[in-house]
């Protein structure tokens, strides 16, 4: 029969003839036969299957195993036998140097029939052998696919005990060898297709044998942080990692880290290969894996690697965004990449050529995957232009080609940057060291204590979150004949910008510094301020002198006399204006003085002021923290009788006053009802007299900030020793004195003077009272007839008509807070939050602005708490409660900014341009490239000092007793001290200082 077979399927007739004659020979040999027939016909079946030259005879000799193996099941196992086999794999099968090509197809077809025979564990055994010994030959891979194939169906072939770990290493090194031969797109297809089969096999030997995972890595790892191969390899690697359980990224980073072992060379040559991955299509968590060990690399700051990485691999990752199939990917790793690269903008400018071309490409291919992908790369980019701004030739083709694509606010960017930068990730040997500590996850940096200089850090800190001033101070040009603003601006960009957890004001303090200071010692913080904002204006007030002579000899633009004629910075942002009249009790003549101010030094009423028969100029009014808007009613206040609003007149009738109203300062629990009478917009008008009888029920203790604002605010009796010269009755007069805003600065800078001399002990003495801060004060603010016109014209506010006042709203954006009983001691740090317009960027402010949102009057916007080198979040909640359990920390220096609305429009017009900047301006390209080479510095000498660390750590002992000390906190040691360098975070010895 065999000769039959073989005569049929030689001859020349057409297949379909032949199929036919085949046909009657297969359904002839499930008769029975004898074991020598058999044999034959096995034989030839081997024959045709393992060395036939066309398709057609294989597909036969495999047709007639099947049959054989089915209904000649003896016959069969005693032919396919543990001798044959290891001859066919050792040997192979064929004329020499044609060896075929299918043994592994023909074992793998012919197990499944002896898989209950005695002699299958035989057959095992031997292919547990001879699949390690070929995996070691470095097979092909579609041999390799074969092999896996082979396993994955019977598994029984697996190699087991320390043979199955050597297996997957060798496995994996064959994987490394991989390279497809073919561009053609069924080659590829055919290629990932095998690649897919050898990972697969993997995956399933580790989800049964977990023991054999680490060293399949280590193995992994070898391979590619090599700089001994000549060849690169594989890319098809990346199949490997994408079945390795996450849940053990963390613990193989971390020991791939921290293995002194493994050289920078080779851990730079092992990332920037796996970067390369990110070509490799339809793999799963690749991008995960990269963006770990990245991030590993920046915890143990080895930061020269990530720098040469970055640099090295951003443009390639960068083009694969063009292909939707590993586009995903790409896009995790190039935003990790650009946001974590943050010292400089040579990788984000290294992007800048080919960014236009990408996205005009994503936008021609219009497919949710393009839509998606255009999205995130634009938000990437303004945070780039946010990071590193100050490049506008560069910056305007790229903003051209995003300019369809939404903008993220800025709480978003600032979000990205502080999350993702390399100083960020957390080192497990920080809490030991402070050197190696991280930026704080506010994002925000800290000052450096230089020996009891908390009351500058504090006062430098709330200057820098009054986001108007400092994007006016970012925004100064250079050589503007201001040495100190130049200072100021420095710092700032450094606060800004810098990768340091905390910085050095060494430089600034030095510039500054009030003669009268003793150095080391404890300072005023609202002495120091005062003294700083007329250091300022002075110096501005100069340059424009300088710039006026320049100006008489012709020698300045129209364009910059415009500039150097307003007002100073620190008039626009800090300056107000304060009317001081003086009524003589007996002629009645009023004398009045109009005096300029930056802040309002607020004293503390007498205890009898909170009686219910002692009259209040300024009565308050305390609602919940909504917004408040005026009595419909205005003769329902009470005014001064004689202070005169409108042109005088004989016996003018009383006027009304505005009064001071807050919102957001109630007791903690109380909740403002909404159907009150007192809830926010609801006109209802209030018995003056009875709003200050209800305060009088409050505990004798209890002062708030309106209090002391009313109590400086009204009229104040000039008798005795403290008589007025009338110049009218030309002598001594009992008199009525007071003061009345008539300007409300942009900032509003209330000091608090709990500061007293006690003559007794010659020494001055602190005032300890708690203090409620509203989050939202409104304040009145007397206009002039030129303003009362605009009003009349505009019907913007027809209330101020009456009273003569129109109300300003205010947003608290700072606390300073003094802790400890005297001015001489203690310690400083302040709370702060950044306030911002409520018009939406891009918008411009119209007659009549919305209000603010409720986020923005409440307390759901971010504060901060900044003590010294110490940065981190906290709450309005903590401001306020900070002295109910601290009593020795009292606030004592207030930040409000002015809201923009309708009571601020005909008053702070010229501030339009001040207060409406949004975003962090532009930095000239010398202090760019300044803040650039520190941060360079700073990562090069984090890295070295995490070296050193890392080799003092393995010369210590193992017990769990030695690091217990340096988790601590020295802060909480201290209490109202002085606070030197060991006290609010530390001094210039705890960091690697920046001193500019």
């Amino acid at each position: 029969m065999d000769k039959i077979l073989e005569a049929v399927v030689m001859s020349s007739y057409p297949n379909n003839v032949k199929q036919g004659l085949v046909r009657r020979v297969i359904e002839a040999s499930k008769q029975p036969m004898d074991s020598e027939q058999c044999w034959s016909m096995l034989e030839l079946s081997t024959k045709l299957y393992l060395t036939g030259d066309t398709k057609y005879k294989r597909e036969i000799g495999k047709e007639v195993l099947e049959v054989y193996g089915h209904y000649h099941p003896e016959e069969f196992e005693e032919f396919f036998n543990v001798r044959f086999l290891l001859s066919l794999l050792q040997e192979g099968y064929g004329p020499l140097g044609k060896r075929s090509h299918y043994i592994l197809d023909y074992i793998q077809l012919g197990l499944q029939f002896v898989l209950e025979s005695p002699s299958a564990n035989s057959i095992f055994s031997l292919l547990r052998i001879e699949v390690l010994r070929k995996v070691c030959e470095r097979p092909s891979p579609k041999q390799c696919a074969k092999i896996s194939k082979l396993l994955t169906q019977h598994p029984q072939c697996i190699p087991t005990g320390k043979h199955l770990v050597l297996f997957c290493q060798q496995l994996i090194r064959c994987i490394g060898q991989f390279q497809c031969v073919s561009e053609g797109e069924e080659d590829i297809m055919e290629f990932l297709e095998q690649v897919n089969k050898v990972s697969g096999l993997l995956q399933r030997i580790w989800r049964t044998q977990t023991s054999a995972i680490l060293p399949s890595l280590k193995e992994l790892f070898t391979i590619i942080s090599s700089t001994e191969e000549q060849e690169v390899p594989s890319n098809a690697l990346a199949s490997v990692v994408q079945f390795v359980p996450l849940e053990l990224m963390d613990g193989v980073i971390r020991n791939l880290t921290n293995d002194d072992s493994i050289t920078d060379v080779q851990m730079m040559t092992a990332i920037g290969r796996m970067i390369d991955w990110v070509s490799w299509p339809l793999g799963k968590n690749i991008d995960k894996w990269i963006i770990a060990l990245l991030k590993g690399l920046a915890a143990v700051k080895k930061f020269s690697i990530l720098i040469e990485v970055t640099l090295s691999k951003i443009e390639k990752v960068f083009s694969k965004l063009l292909y939707p199939i590993v586009r995903q990917g790409a896009l995790s790793v190039l935003q990790y990449m650009l946001l974590s690269f943050q010292h400089s903008h040579e990788a984000f400018h290294l992007l800048l050529p080919h960014i236009p071309r990408l996205v005009a490409s994503l936008k021609k291919e219009d497919s949710n995957s393009a839509t998606s992908s255009l999205e995130q790369l634009a938000e990437l980019i303004h945070c780039m232009f946010f990071r590193f701004s100050g490049f506008p030739d560069l910056y305007e083709p790229v903003l051209e080609a995003v300019k369809a694509f939404p903008i993220p606010n800025e709480d978003r960017i600032k979000h990205l940057l502080g999350q993702n930068a390399w100083t960020s990730q957390k080192n497990e040997l920080a809490c030991f060291y402070p050197r190696l500590a991280s930026k704080s996850e506010t994002g925000k940096i800290g000052l450096i204590n230089l020996g009891n200089t908390c009351y500058m850090n504090s006062i430098i800190q709330s200057l820098f979150m009054a986001s108007d001033f400092r994007h006016s101070v970012l925004n100064l040009t250079e050589g503007n004949s201001q040495p100190l603003m130049t200072k100021l601006q420095w710092l700032f960009a450094f606060l800004e910008h810098s990768q340091r957890p905390a910085i050095s004001p060494e430089s600034f303090l030095s510039a500054s510094w009030p003669p009268w200071f003793t150095p080391g010692a404890q300072q005023d913080c609202s002495e120091y301020l005062k003294y700083l904002l007329d250091r300022l204006h002075e110096e501005e007030k100069t340059g424009k002198r300088i710039y006026q002579k320049l100006k008489e000899s012709s020698l300045m633009s129209q364009a910059m006399e415009h500039h150097y004629l307003n007002k100073t910075l620190i008039e626009k942002m800090f300056g107000g204006k304060m009317m001081t009249k003086i009524r003589c009790l007996k002629c009645l003549n009023v004398s009045s003085r109009e005096e300029a101010f930056t802040d309002l030094s607020l004293a503390f009423p007498p205890l009898d002021r909170h009686k219910p028969e002692t009259t209040s100029v300024l009565p308050v009014e305390e609602t919940g923290p909504q917004f408040i808007e005026r009595p419909e009613n205005p003769s329902q206040l009470t005014g001064s009788p004689w202070i005169q609003r409108k042109p005088p007149m004989a016996r003018d009738p009383a006027a009304p006053l505005v009064p001071v109203e807050t919102s957001g300062f109630q007791e903690l629990g109380e909740v403002a009802n909404p159907l009150s009478d007192n809830a926010a917009g609801i006109d209802t008008p209030k018995d003056p007299l009875l709003a200050l009888r209800e305060q009088a029920c409050t505990p004798k203790d209890s002062r708030s900030v309106p209090d002391l604002i009313n109590y400086f605010l009204s009229p104040e009796r000039l008798t005795a020793e403290n008589k007025y010269h009338c110049e009218k009755c030309a002598s001594l007069q009992d008199a009525e004195k007071v003061a009345e805003l008539t300007e409300g600065p942009h900032y509003l800078i209330l000091t608090l003077l709990r500061f007293s001399f006690d003559p007794r002990t010659m020494k001055r003495k602190k005032i300890l009272d708690n203090v409620s801060i509203p989050v939202v004060l409104k304040l009145p603010v007397l206009i002039s007839p030129e303003e009362t016109e605009e009003v009349c014209q505009t019907g913007r506010d027809r209330a101020a008509l009456e009273s003569g006042f129109m109300s300003v709203v205010y947003d608290l954006c700072s606390v300073v807070v003094h802790s400890g009983i005297s001015s001489e001691s203690g310690h400083y740090y302040c709370y702060s939050r950044e306030c911002a317009d409520t018009v939406p960027h891009g918008q411009p402010h119209s007659g009549t602005p919305k209000l603010a949102s409720d986020k923005q009057l409440d307390f759901e916007i971010q504060w901060y708490l900044f003590n010294d080198t110490r940065v981190s979040f906290s709450s309005f909640e903590s401001v306020s409660n900070v002295t109910s359990f601290f009593p020795k920390d009292t606030a004592y220096v207030l930040f409000y900014r002015q809201r923009p609305g309708r009571q601020s429009c005909p008053l702070h017009a010229p501030l339009a341009e001040a207060g409406g900047l949004h975003g962090e301006p532009s930095l000239h390209k010398d202090l760019m490239e300044a803040i650039s080479k520190d941060n360079i510095l700073y990562l090069q000498e984090q890295e070295k000092e995490a070296r050193n660390r890392a080799a003092y750590i393995s010369t210590l002992p193992k017990s769990p007793l030695w690091w217990r000390d340096f988790d601590r906190d020295k802060d909480d040691d201290s209490s109202s001290g002085a606070c030197g360098p060991a006290t609010g975070g530390g001094g210039s010895s705890s960091f690697h200082g920046l001193v500019f």
